[in-house]
């Protein structure tokens, strides 16, 4: 049997072989094909491509030779017109510096004149020193009119110094007031700062929730209602009808963390099982460790264990026992932890939505 086994396999492995080495050659076959293929179309691009530049090299040369003779008469005509409108801008100037040489003449004159007006303002300099005196004589009447001006200005600063006094109050007010806003927004600083830190708490504390979730926690986040389809039905009808508490309109407002409440519900309740199996083991723990101090203090003899009450030491034909659990007989063994009677307590979860819907 075995040996007709290893033929088969030997018979399959052969021709196994050979048509990989068929399909081996066929593929070189078509690479090679394809490869004579490509360098056929990539030599005829390359003749195409070369055949193309020449005609747009040559096609650029012409049209830069025909630019450049049609740039050349453009400059030569420019530079007539530049020529013609230097001739006309000389002609056309020669007025103006006839006018000039006219104005220059006009400017000696001019000046002429000025030193005329010059000797007319030293005589009207004398003229007002004349009148600086009578107006000198014009100011002692005028000292009456200043003192009654004084007069009304001493009232003036008297309304002026009322009036700071009551800018004063009132700058006082605004800065009381000023200090009470700032020391507000200081305490709202503080209460945002704290919500600040308290949220950033919460998210501190949701990432490492997250890390701890488990598989099926990451697939099912929100365990199934443990109602049934009526009750369901009814939570849902009572849900759509107007609350007539405050204490439901508030539930009603916040309606959309349901589901966090959910989850904290779950969590919460999760918390009081595990501090209910907790104490379950410490309580097994320490009955564990009372029942081994029991055993060691049964095999061990010394002055301490003799003072002490040992079930294993007889004394005057009597065994001293000590407390055994409800129903245990003196000396039995403790009974195992898989014991039914040690089972850890367990735990009915109603749900917070079926709590409210019959309390409230």
């Amino acid at each position: 049997m075995l040996v007709s086994l290893c033929v088969c396999v030997s018979v399959c492995r052969e021709q196994i072989l050979a048509q990989q080495e068929k399909w081996s050659s066929y593929l070189e076959d078509v690479l090679f094909s394809m490869e004579v293929n490509h360098s056929e179309q990539d030599s005829e691009a390359h003749q195409e491509y070369q055949s193309t530049r020449d005609e747009i090299k040559n096609k650029n040369i012409e049209e830069k030779h025909g630019l450049r003779l049609q740039l050349e008469g453009a400059v030569e005509h420019l530079w007539g017109q530049f020529q013609q409108a230097l001739h006309t801008y000389n002609e056309a100037t020669e007025d103006r510096r006839l006018a000039f040489e006219t104005l220059r003449d006009r400017d000696q004159r001019s000046s002429y004149e000025i030193d005329t007006q010059m000797k007319k303002l030293q005589r009207m300099q004398d003229t007002i020193s004349a009148l600086r005196t009578r107006m000198l004589s014009s100011q002692r009447e005028t000292e009456a009119e200043g003192r009654e001006l004084r007069a009304a200005r001493e009232v003036v600063q008297a309304q002026v110094r009322q009036a700071k006094a009551e800018l004063s109050r009132a700058r006082t007010r605004e800065r009381s007031r000023l200090s009470a806003l700032t020391m507000h927004s200081a305490a709202a600083v503080k209460s945002l700062q704290q919500v600040i830190h308290r949220g950033e708490r919460v998210l501190k504390l949701s990432e490492m929730c997250r890390r701890l979730e488990t598989e099926q926690e990451k697939v099912l986040p929100f365990y199934p209602s443990s109602l049934s389809a009526e009750e369901q039905s009814q939570a849902e009808q009572a849900a759509l009808e107007p609350p007539s508490d405050q204490l439901a309109q508030l539930m009603q407002d916040y309606s959309v963390l349901s589901r966090f409440w959910q989850r904290y519900n779950k969590v919460l309740l999760d918390r009081l099982v595990l501090e209910q199996e907790r104490a379950a083991l410490a309580r097994e723990g320490a009955q564990l460790r009372a029942l081994l101090k029991q055993y060691l203090d049964g095999i061990s003899v010394s002055d301490a264990v003799l003072r002490q009450r040992n079930p294993l030491l007889i004394v005057t034909s009597r065994t001293v026992a000590t407390a055994q659990p409800t129903g245990a007989k003196a000396g039995a063994a403790a009974p195992p932890v898989s014991d039914p009677r040690l089972a850890r307590p367990t735990h009915t979860v109603i749900e917070a939505a079926h709590i409210v819907q019959h309390t409230l």
